[in-house]
């Protein structure tokens, strides 16, 4: 008997680093997965029944305020919620 050889993909890779690391942000689909298009491998879960939710997330930007302080932007992060009975 063969075993099935399960083939990775984006979507197989997004959600292993969910499972691992709890959230996952488009720079670290980036940086740690390739991914580019982090947005549409979500809409993709989602559209196979995951529940994955966007929280924001403030991040400092590399750009300063006339007071010297860094700027803020907010980025989304991609969090699955277990359902509740």
């Amino acid at each position: 008997m063969r075993s099935k050889i399960i083939r990775e993909t984006h979507k197989t890779r997004v959600l292993s680093y969910i499972q691992k690391y709890g959230s996952i942000t488009a720079i670290e689909g980036i940086r740690d997965l390739g991914n580019t298009r982090l947005s549409d491998t979500i809409f993709r879960l989602r559209n196979d029944g995951y529940n994955i939710v966007t929280e924001d997330l403030q991040v400092p930007t590399r750009w300063l305020d006339s007071k010297g302080n860094k700027k803020m932007s907010i980025v989304a992060k991609y969090v699955i919620k277990i359902k509740e009975d």
